[in-house]
């Protein structure tokens, strides 16, 4: 599969995960993804935490509701540290995005699913300190996202996109994609 084809395939499961164990091998390769992410003025705010201890998970998703992902056997979890870098201006947001756009693609590629659980982690003050204490995480770490991963027992809903023309436009906005003058 090219990158293209990961890109068209790459869905959010929110389905029940097969017991089947994720190889730490496709885990390491999946971070190695998101460790390789570009970086706002090269800070590398994103660090990363894989959980595959079955006690572990289990924790971290009775903290969590809704139980999305709570049968994946393994999981990614998103650290970022608010660094300014020029200018005082901080990219961690950026920064942490591409890095889980990245390890979501490879996790598509991988054959696995899963699904970019950011909300579920930080809606919640008490939820969030809850569940970076259970990873040991230091003060000056921000636990951003979990991404649930493993074998779904079935496959994601393709979902209704808008219409390409309804979001590309050509040189300026309106200008439709197609147009006869732009060919």
């Amino acid at each position: 599969m090219n990158v293209l084809e990961a890109i068209e395939k790459r869905r959010s499961y929110r389905g029940i995960y097969e017991s089947t164990p994720v190889q730490r091998e496709d885990l390491m390769k999946i971070v190695k993804a998101g460790v390789a992410a570009p970086s706002g003025c090269n800070m590398q705010t994103p660090s990363f935490i894989i959980v595959d201890d079955a006690e572990i998970l289990r924790k971290l998703h009775e903290l969590m509701p809704p139980h999305v992902g709570d049968t994946a056997p393994a999981a990614i979890c998103v650290l970022s540290q608010r660094v300014s870098a020029k200018g005082q201006r901080c990219f961690a947001t950026q920064d942490y995005s591409a890095a889980i756009e990245n390890m979501l693609l490879a996790i598509v590629e991988l054959g696995y699913q899963s699904c970019w659980l950011e909300g579920q982690v930080t809606d919640s003050e008490e939820i969030n300190k809850a569940m970076a204490r259970t990873l040991n995480v230091p003060d000056d770490y921000e636990l951003v996202c979990l991404l649930p991963i493993g074998y779904g027992e079935g496959m994601p809903p393709v979902l209704r996109k808008k219409a390409f023309t309804d979001r590309v436009w050509v040189n300026t906005y309106g200008n439709s994609v197609g147009r006869a003058s732009d060919r």
